[in-house]
């Protein structure tokens, strides 16, 4: 086995679970609630207003595992799989999904491209960052990046018709891409924004809210990752930004996580998370893909 492959494989997939189950605890609160109720919160505690278990995920991660299962399930062709797991997930009834999501699924009768584009007309946008969340087992699977780019792309047009999502998505992957194959964090980063509407915007502190439309969370997750030293303290600073601080710590933490390496992410951090036995089986299967 190549240990830092999968080491960061590994780190990957807890890096979006930990800054999930971190971040799920202020989720929607503003900054100002998050130091009078917490100071600095710097520990897996659960709560918040899906009251959280201590070191339960939300849907971030959960749907990152349904995109792994599909395209380990069928690595050729895994849009039926991963819709599959969606919809079984979808069918368990969890504490969080989103808007777009969740209409989306409201509306799936086996097309899974037509139900996210009736979905954009009922809303009058689907920008949210309900795809760029989720889409981290496609670099964690393939090597071809032709292969990357493509799973990437159909597992966020599955809900997300607004073509910036799919954009994210890619940009995302190739970082996570560059990562896997030993690039500095920053040096990854500034390749794939370049040319793109974020290549300016990501170095002083973001200007817009921590919300759920993609453009905003992209740019939180870019700042936080280039403004960091260490795994804790990405995850930490999207935690404490409260908004939608679970999806910017799960995304940010996913980057992270490769970069750092499972080996980076702090024991207690990883050791609290209650599905860690599928995010090890995963990571397993995952590598075994990805160098097969």
């Amino acid at each position: 086995m190549d240990n830092i492959i999968f080491d960061r494989i590994k780190g990957g997939l807890y890096g979006v679970a930990v800054g999930d189950a971190l971040g799920g605890t202020t989720e929607f609160m503003t900054e100002r609630e998050i130091e009078e109720k917490h100071g600095y919160l710097t520990e897996i505690i659960g709560g918040g207003v899906w009251h959280l278990e201590p070191g339960e995920v939300t849907d971030d991660t959960m749907m990152t595992l349904c995109v792994a299962a599909g395209i380990l399930e069928n690595p050729v062709e895994p849009m039926e799989a991963i819709g599959r797991f969606f919809m079984e997930w979808y069918q368990s009834r969890p504490k969080d999904i989103g808007n777009i999501i969740r209409h989306v699924f409201q509306k799936y009768e086996g097309d899974w491209l037509e139900a996210a584009f009736v979905a954009h007309m009922d809303m009058g946008q689907s920008g949210g960052n309900g795809s760029l969340m989720r889409c981290l087992p496609a670099a964690l699977a393939y090597k071809d990046p032709a292969d990357i780019d493509r799973m990437t792309a159909m597992q966020s047009r599955m809900t997300h018709y607004d073509p910036r999502c799919t954009e994210a998505c890619i940009m995302y992957n190739r970082m996570a891409q560059r990562l896997l194959q030993g690039e500095h964090l920053r040096t990854a980063i500034m390749a794939e924004v370049a040319g793109s509407e974020y290549e300016d915007i990501i170095e002083e502190r973001p200007d817009c809210p921590t919300s759920g439309y993609v453009v905003h969370t992209f740019r939180w997750v870019l700042h936080i990752l280039l403004q960091t030293s260490d795994y804790a303290e990405v995850v930490q600073k999207a935690a404490n930004l409260g908004g939608d601080s679970d999806t910017i710590g799960a995304i940010a933490g996913g980057l992270a996580g490769i970069y750092y390496g499972y080996a980076g992410i702090p024991a207690r951090y990883a050791e609290a998370i209650l599905i860690k036995e599928k995010l090890d089986e995963i990571s397993s299967q995952l590598y075994a893909l990805k160098i097969s």
